[in-house]
């Protein structure tokens, strides 16, 4: 290669080729390859060598960085798809082939593989009995999001290989993902009868069991699945995160130590769970990338064309599982309805399993326009988003259930953010912005982040200033609380809470004689796990209290009840940081150093409560002790968020829109000027 350039090396290579000189050819190839990893026609090259070895399936990645290279190449479109109706992975040939027609992709021979691929189908269906081929079809559906044309699959499958255990594994995953929990568990007992050491399959029916409440019983299967393979770590996290829900830390000491080495190698694990298991924005950020790259490839899409003059409104769409009863549809609402229309077009698709409750009547009517795309496959709805001409996609939901951050890695806008629903980065390179404040992600900080901030003025957190707090009568002997004592609230989810914090408050209610502490119920095992910690600590399990879940409007109001909120440390208060405060009840924070840890802190800054974000635990608790034993201070800090609750940014929805909607514009225009995306700075 060093007396040849590139240009003829692969000239040589291709007449070695046409030659018969296969191996002389190979050899060049690779060579072009070492230098040139993604050089379209040698890539494409070496795929048809591989082909005439008889390896296709190896021939498939050369073929597809060959069409990453060049995407409007018709030859490397037609290899690809022939290579694919020879492994009869019909279904994937048939996308493959529609794909190349919608892009305009034009060859002679594109009507001779349409008629081949017909004549493929025709040969499967009268051969019932080829398991393989219809197993194939039942993946590439799954993978199109066609649930019920996938099972079929499967089951015509199972028809000619009734112990064709991948199969019912398979169906299994399809099941769950249609929330058929009880089928779909079924469906891994039989797998696991044909095939008892499936680890996966036991990890997948432990998803189940959590889904449907069952905790022990999923902490049993991850187990089982962990028997099996002990370096399965989607099992590990899975595990782990079920022993937080239930507060379960009877092997803590040695659970906290397995926890850094998790999902930062080659294996991607759950990222969601592991923000609450520690505080670590470094390692966040490694198994965001992996889990990004290992379910993510960049799909090749045509490019969008940069208009050539500003839209008069800018088209927003928001992504979201969750417009329906759910913190995301309450906090979001209000912004929806402020958006200004001679400025905005705003667009809502629902992504998850549709519930139809008033929220999710209310919230969608709050939109220009609003579609269920929640079944469609991610071709399907990036033809709905490509024909609304959507120029800012924002993910409401990240890696969180129900996510669909596939149709985001296809760019269906030319500005993609992220925001709200997954406190932490994507580890993606189509997202570029994430919405933030200076409090959240320090300048510092940015190095843990792939996306590029949006910095808005005060706080990244939306709210709804006309949420309604109930006036119902209610009594604290209502609550089950005592009728006098100093009342200790945290109402986060109880997986949040870790033996570092318990520890501090147990310490606390030792010292404040007849205080209780009052937490959200979640699960039965929670409450006797809790109450077990609280008398190993010399505290008695009666003075552990457990709240019912009401609906919003009473669980606002029930905060009276409360003297004074405690945050926990990986994974802050974030909704029930913002409730508490819009009922008046102060809340006491230590910042950490993820998105997660620092979002108590940014809503007391914009509350104008700094006074109550602390550094260190030691900090934390010994504030914590000042409130609750010196009522003139506490007093004095309630009356100052009463009146700031008005006056101070947080609860200001107009306001904090009209910031929102100006870091939307500075993101087009910084897109619209051709640079790539940078950080964003809106003034107050």
């Amino acid at each position: 290669m060093a007396k040849l350039t590139i240009n003829q090396a692969l000239q040589h290579a291709v007449d070695a080729h046409k030659a018969g000189q296969l191996q002389k050819a190979h050899h060049l190839y690779a060579v072009i390859l070492k230098v040139q990893p993604k050089h379209p026609d040698a890539n494409h090259n070496m795929g048809l060598l591989t082909v005439g070895d008889g390896k296709i399936e190896l021939a498939l990645p050369f073929f597809k960085t060959a069409l990453e290279a060049n995407p409007r190449n018709a030859q490397f479109w037609y290899s690809h798809i022939v290579a694919l109706i020879k492994l009869e992975r019909l279904i994937d040939a048939k996308v493959f082939l529609d794909q190349a027609k919608s892009k305009g992709i034009k060859g002679t021979d594109f009507d001779q593989l349409e008629q081949r691929l017909n004549d493929a189908s025709k040969a499967l269906a009268i051969k019932p009995d080829y398991a393989k081929a219809f197993y194939n079809m039942g993946t590439v559906l799954q993978k199109q999001n066609k649930l019920e044309e996938a099972i079929e699959a499967y089951n015509k499958a199972l028809v000619s290989k009734p112990d064709y255990a991948d199969a019912y594994y398979n169906m299994g995953i399809a099941l769950q993902q249609k929330n058929k929990l009880e089928e779909a568990i079924e469906v891994y007992n039989k797998a696991l009868a044909i095939k008892p050491d499936y680890a996966s399959a036991y990890f997948n029916m432990g998803n189940a069991l959590k889904s449907q409440g069952k905790l022990e019983e999923a902490i049993v299967a991850f187990s089982k699945a962990l028997t099996i393979k002990p370096d399965h770590e989607l099992a590990r996290v899975g595990n782990l995160f079920q022993k937080a829900h239930i507060c379960n830390w009877d092997n803590i000491a040695k659970d906290v130590k397995l926890i850094p080495e998790l999902g930062i190698s080659d294996k991607h694990v759950s990222t969601f769970a592991l923000l609450s298991l520690e505080d670590a924005p470094d390692r966040h950020l490694i198994r965001s990338k992996i889990y990004a790259k290992a379910n993510f490839s960049q799909k090749i899409m045509p490019s969008k064309v940069r208009p050539l003059h500003m839209p008069k409104r800018l088209r927003v769409g928001y992504f979201s599982a969750d417009f329906k009863e759910h913190p995301a549809s309450y906090l979001m609402f209000k912004v929806i309805e402020c958006h200004d229309r001679s400025l905005f077009d705003v667009y809502g698709y629902s992504i998850g399993q549709p519930k139809l409750d008033k929220m999710r009547e209310k919230i969608s009517g709050a939109f220009d326009v609003f579609r269920d795309i929640h079944s469609l496959s991610d071709i399907e709805a990036l033809k709905i988003i490509d024909n609304d001409k959507i120029d800012i996609a924002i993910d409401l939901t990240g890696y969180t259930n129900y996510s669909r951050t596939e149709i985001f890695s296809y760019r269906p806008a030319p500005v993609q953010i992220n925001y709200l629903g997954y406190p932490g980065t994507l580890g993606a390179d189509f997202i570029d912005y994430i919405v933030a404040d200076q409090n959240l992600i320090p300048k510092s900080f940015q190095q843990f982040y792939t996306e590029k901030p949006i910095y808005l003025p005060h706080t990244y957190w939306p709210t709804d200033d006309t949420s309604i707090i109930s006036q119902k009568f209610q009594t604290k002997e209502d609550m089950k609380l005592p009728s006098d004592g100093f009342v200790f609230c945290c109402f986060n989810n109880n997986y949040k809470i870790s033996p570092t914090e318990f520890d501090i408050w147990m310490r606390l209610m030792a010292k404040v004689e007849g205080s209780v502490l009052w937490l959200l119920k979640s699960n039965k095992w929670t409450e006797d796990n809790l109450k077990k910690e609280a008398e190993a600590r010399g505290i008695s399990g009666d003075r552990v209290i457990f709240a019912e879940r009401l609906d919003n409007s009473e669980h606002l109001a029930r905060h009276r009840f409360a003297d004074l909120f405690l945050d926990t440390f990986n994974y802050n208060a974030h909704t029930t940081a913002s409730d508490a405060l819009w009922a008046g009840l102060p809340l006491v924070t230590k910042l950490g150093k993820g998105f997660a840890a620092r979002v108590a802190g940014s809503l007391l800054n914009a509350v104008g409560l700094p006074e109550l974000v602390t550094d260190t635990e030691q900090d934390y608790e010994e504030l914590i002790l000042e409130l609750a034993t010196n009522p003139t201070k506490l007093a004095e800090i309630k009356e100052k968020l009463a009146n700031n609750r008005l006056t101070q940014p947080l609860f200001n929805t107009e306001l904090y829109t009209r910031h929102l909607e100006n870091g939307y514009q500075q993101a087009y225009q910084n897109y619209f000027d051709g640079n790539l995306p940078q950080t964003i700075i809106v003034p107050k």
